[in-house]
């Protein structure tokens, strides 16, 4: 369990000690757990698999100590896990999961309705390859292999980060102009077994920040409500072609929502809390930049550094991080693009139809709507749980440097190709 300490300290303007928050020294899987502990789920089901294990364990145990008081379900697999939730989230619970990788695939049947069903679970996905070849490493291919499912996709480059989204997401997905769930990505490895200095926010403060659930009121397992839930619907004559139409219009209308809210409720973390992140895309060093890196989750760190260092050298770059995929910040995408005349996207997951990373994929979409002609090059690295070093990405920046005088080549370039 991490080691906690709590002080006080006198205020400048009288003698009255002043509560300090809760320092942490403590992993990014922990982290998740004490978000979960503040965001007072009702109900937690989880089944452990690597690097998801410990989040599992830490919640499992919180929950026996008494530390959070929810009912734990122990199921059988990934698939009664998020089953078991959706039963909970129309009775009108607060819910809570996670999982990964292989765990993830077992999960996707129920995994698919839940937006559908417009249930604001929040469920961590402690990000991992895929198999096979045999890995338990980290990488996004799992989360990014489920990106066009209807769940809200929020990233996270630091352990701190992670913590913070837990609560937040909670505000996001149960706005009731989104109403859908919303994943929580932190990479294994890098970040799930990463120890660090947090601050853990005061319990009465958070309760304000969340308020009180509401999470059925627009479908629910109430016999004093009887509805039909997820009936069948559609089919090629009648009202069901538009009545399935409005079912899948709203769910998109839904996600075009939580870009406001998420922006809304990171705005309103960072007046209460103190801590700010950029909500859609975080723009590093792009003033004055004639080309950037694009990355998303813990490899934003090394990158940074990579940028500070090609500055002190004289090199115009800069960088641009993702932290909402899902719904696409394209607004916010383009007008970061727009600052540079060449970009290149770091991946740790692959698009195998494109022969690229699958951010590279969303980066070109991105680029149809902006001003002027932007070359694009894939690199991919990290993937099951490689390293990207300072040196990968200095190498990154060399490499996207070349499209302002030369053309894109449609090869990716992959980062640890020669690495020993």
């Amino acid at each position: 369990m991490s080691e906690v300490m709590e002080k006080t300290v006198p205020t400048a303007d009288t003698a009255v000690a002043k509560k300090e928050p809760k320092i942490l020294v403590c992993d990014g899987n922990e982290a998740a757990a004490w978000g979960v502990v503040l965001s007072r789920p009702d109900m937690v089901a989880v089944y452990p698999i690597t690097p998801q294990s410990s989040l599992a364990e830490y919640v499992a145990q919180f929950v026996a100590d008494g530390v959070l008081d929810a009912e734990l379900v122990e199921a059988e697999g990934e698939h009664s896990v998020l089953s078991v939730l959706h039963g909970a989230a129309l009775a009108g619970a607060r819910t809570y999961t996670a999982s990964c990788g292989q765990g993830l695939a077992f999960m996707f049947e129920p995994y698919f309705r839940t937006p559908n069903l417009r249930l604001p679970i929040v469920m961590s996905i402690v990000n991992r390859d895929g198999i096979t070849p045999q890995c338990v490493w980290g990488g996004q291919q799992d989360a990014m292999t489920v990106r066009e499912v209807g769940w809200v996709q929020l990233f996270c480059e630091t352990v701190q980060e992670v913590l913070d989204t837990i609560v937040m997401a909670y505000r996001i997905a149960e706005d009731r102009s989104v109403m859908l769930p919303v994943n929580v990505n932190h990479d294994g490895n890098y970040l799930s077994n990463g120890i660090v200095r947090i601050e853990l926010p005061d319990q009465a403060e958070v309760d304000d920040f969340l308020g009180t659930p509401d999470v059925n009121w627009h479908a629910a397992l109430d016999p004093d409500r009887p509805m039909g839930v997820d009936p069948l619907t559609g089919g090629a004559t009648g009202p069901g072609p538009a009545l399935f139409v409005g079912y899948r219009r709203g769910h998109c209308e839904g996600m075009q929502n939580a870009l406001r809210v998420i922006v809304e409720v990171h705005e309103e973390w960072a007046r209460r809390f103190g801590r700010r992140y950029a909500p859609l895309v975080e723009e590093y060093r792009l003033d004055g930049a004639d080309h950037a890196l694009v990355t998303i989750g813990s490899m934003a760190g090394a990158a940074k550094d990579a940028v500070d260092a090609a500055r002190d050298r004289g090199e115009r770059v800069g960088l641009i991080r993702i932290k909402t995929l899902r719904p696409f910040p394209l607004d916010a995408m383009v007008a970061a693009l727009d600052k540079v005349r060449a970009v290149g996207v770091v991946d740790r997951a692959v698009s195998y139809g494109w022969n690229s990373g699958p951010v590279h994929q969303e980066t070109l979409a991105a680029l149809q709507h902006c001003r002027h002609r932007v070359p694009c090059l894939s690199l991919i690295g990290g993937l099951a749980g490689a390293d990207l070093t300072q040196t990968h990405f200095e190498r990154a920046i060399a490499e996207t440097a070349k499209l302002l005088d030369a053309p894109c080549p449609r090869e990716p370039v992959w980062l640890n190709a020669e690495d020993r």
